[in-house]
């Protein structure tokens, strides 16, 4: 029996930012991983995916594109790795953790009491139930970087982030790629910016069949088939990125009191258990998102609770997501729809074109705009849609955090020329109606030009 004051069950983003917080500041921790250190991000998702998509942006040989992939996750590895954390203080079981009781958990031949549990065990691919799936040999994000040898022809079931981001690196590295989803592609993400990713990939030869359901999958390797309303596709290989589902199954949480449902850990805002307040989930295991960032967020309200004894809630609001693509799509807060639906006459939509930007326009690159949410002086929301993307709205990300108001974003200075000023210019445009075009504002500066010394 190990008794602890925090066991945490996953190494991925969330449970290793736990581990290394609540370690270095005095708590006894355990930590338990069955897989991989560092978890999907590290070892089958952001990593690996954009090191391919960096690759392929470079016109790399597939293999050597693959190579890179698994350099790339080598290099970062030590950062994650069991010895590193031991060095913090943490004690590392490796093995699949059952709990036992609301208090205990077992892993290997050994069990494990502590006083709190954070559950952090990431999501696994969902496969649809479509007859025939289950009998291929299909791909999903953790065995397609496995392959070193380019697929002639991949198939794409889900037209999501990690679906279109591997169509364009595929169809980069030169094969040939056919994306099918039931629903709309990048159906979250704001219509008019997911019109200017589909149209770049399609000018790219990605074929894109969205709200087109598959009835039926056939084949072997090497020659696979989804038959659909609008025809069959045929393809050489399978790659299924149809979403993710929480990681809970044999954990035992029904020993250990703990309510879930399939989309994760039913949580409060605090990220505890509403049944078991012993218990917290962080990351893909709290059922609130499946970014990375968001994970690390979720530890750090985590120790501020099971560490100092802090009171601390989660928010949604200022969570940010980017599909990285070429170009990429990036998104915080409220997207127009849903903007207007709250906010109705009191919301004010700004877009602008790249073109604003002259950094853009030097560089021979202005596809895309920005487009920011604004209500009651307020940003609610921002799309961003062209190059650099992810970092541009990065802006838009702390000021939603921080609830500035515009007119403390009108104070900000960014370096000319850069991308992001037109985000500075996105603030300039919200201002310019209300000092350019009131009356009541040209009044007033004759009155001072008249009386001025």
């Amino acid at each position: 029996m190990t008794h602890t004051d925090i066991c945490i069950i996953g190494a991925g983003s969330g449970g290793l930012s736990v581990a290394a917080g609540a370690a270095q500041m005095g708590a006894r921790v355990v930590l338990i991983e069955g897989a991989a250190m560092g978890g999907d991000c590290l070892n089958h998702g952001c990593v690996p995916s954009k090191a391919l998509l960096a690759m392929a942006a470079r016109g790399a040989d597939y293999r050597a594109a693959m190579d890179h992939v698994a350099a790339t996750i080598a290099a970062i590895a030590p950062m994650d790795s069991q010895a590193r954390f031991e060095g913090f203080g943490v004690t590392v079981l490796r093995g699949w953790a059952r709990f036992t009781g609301p208090r205990q958990v077992v892993v290997a031949d050994q069990t494990v009491s502590a006083r709190r549990f954070v559950i952090a065990t990431g999501s696994r691919p969902v496969i649809p139930p479509i007859p025939g799936l289950a009998d291929l040999p299909y791909l999903t994000n953790e065995t397609l970087f496995d392959l070193r040898d380019r697929p002639e022809h991949l198939i794409i079931l889900g037209a999501g982030p990690i679906g279109l981001e591997m169509a364009q690196a595929h169809v980069r590295l030169g094969a040939r790629v056919t994306v099918v989803d039931a629903g709309p592609a990048m159906g979250r993400e704001d219509p008019d910016a997911a019109a200017v990713v589909l149209t770049a990939l399609r000018a790219e030869g990605v074929v894109i069949r969205d709200n087109t359901g598959v009835t039926e999958a056939s084949g072997r390797a090497g020659a696979i088939t989804l038959v659909t309303a609008a025809g069959p596709v045929t393809g050489t290989h399978l790659l299924v990125a149809t979403g993710r589902r929480a990681a809970l199954a044999d954990l035992g949480l029904d020993a250990a009191g703990v309510g879930f449902t399939p989309q994760g850990v039913t949580v409060d805002a605090r990220l505890r258990s509403r049944s078991n307040r012993r218990v917290f989930a962080v990351g893909d295991a709290a059922g609130q998102g499946q970014f990375t960032h968001l994970a690390g967020y979720h530890a750090g309200v985590v120790v501020r609770q099971a560490v100092l004894g802090l009171r601390a809630t989660t928010r949604a609001d200022h969570i940010p997501r980017a599909t990285y693509t070429s170009p990429e799509l990036a998104h915080v807060g409220l997207l127009e729809s849903d903007a207007r639906a709250a906010h109705g006459g009191a919301l004010t939509v700004l877009t602008l074109p790249m073109t604003a930007s002259d950094r853009a326009e030097a560089e021979g690159n202005t596809t895309g705009f920005v487009k920011v949410m604004v209500a009651r002086g307020r940003p609610v929301g921002a799309t961003i849609v062209g190059p650099q993307a992810g970092d541009q709205i990065q802006f838009w990300a702390l000021a939603l955090a921080a609830r500035l108001k515009m007119s403390a974003l009108a104070s900000v200075v960014l370096p000319y020329p850069t991308r992001a000023e037109v985000n500075k210019r996105a603030v300039s445009a919200y201002f310019a109606p209300r000092l350019f075009d009131s009356p009541m504002v040209k009044r007033v500066v004759r009155a001072v030009q008249r009386w001025m010394p």
